[in-house]
């Protein structure tokens, strides 16, 4: 039974980002690349000294991130208490930065791995933290240029609009209004 109505072609599948693409390459390739210098450190070593390395990066690493996350607490209670009505306006610290870096760094350490440890010992250090800080910020902010203006719902209506999933059926909704037609009465459906 046909009603007129044309089937709707959807587009062919939109490309996968370079990020979506890449990142679980890259991802294997560090771990194995994690593996073969753990060996390699075995080999000239002992594996006595791998286990050190790594209990001690493990120690370190939720050190530096339960005082970096006290930090942040602390921070947070002070905000808050001089937010008070009558309190002087908070001023800027200098340690208030950098928090969600520390624990990224604590984080690489405690993960198993001399890679990560070098990275999460390069990003406990301010220079590097600072670096880091601005590229993503200048990155976010070049993303939000780039994005469409409008609300977390238009962006969302718009993404069901362009990708549906076969279930949604364009159309038009035409309600009767209650006197222009005759109304039957139907029997329940519960008995």
């Amino acid at each position: 039974m046909t009603t007129g109505a044309q089937t709707p072609r959807y587009p062919a599948r939109p490309r996968r980002s370079r990020l979506r693409t890449f990142l679980p390459l890259g991802l294997a390739a560090w771990l194995v690349l994690e593996v073969w210098l753990l060996t390699v450190v075995a080999g000239a070593s002992s594996g006595f000294v791998v286990l050190l390395l790594l209990v001690a990066g493990f120690v370190l690493g939720s050190v530096v991130v339960k005082r970096a996350g006290r930090r942040a607490f602390r921070n947070l209670t002070e905000t808050l208490q001089q937010q008070q009505p009558g309190a002087a306006p908070p001023a800027a610290r200098p340690d208030s930065e950098g928090n969600g870096l520390v624990m990224l760094g604590g984080l690489l350490l405690m993960i198993p791995g001399l890679i990560s440890d070098a990275a999460g010992l390069l990003l406990l250090l301010p220079p590097v933290q600072k670096a880091v800080s601005r590229t993503a910020q200048r990155t976010f902010e070049r993303k939000l240029r780039q994005a469409a203006p409008g609300t977390l719902g238009d962006a969302f209506r718009r993404a069901r609009m362009h990708h549906p999933d076969g279930k949604v059926v364009p159309g038009e909704v035409v309600r009767d209004e209650p006197g222009t037609a005759p109304q039957e009465q139907y029997p329940p459906l519960s008995r």
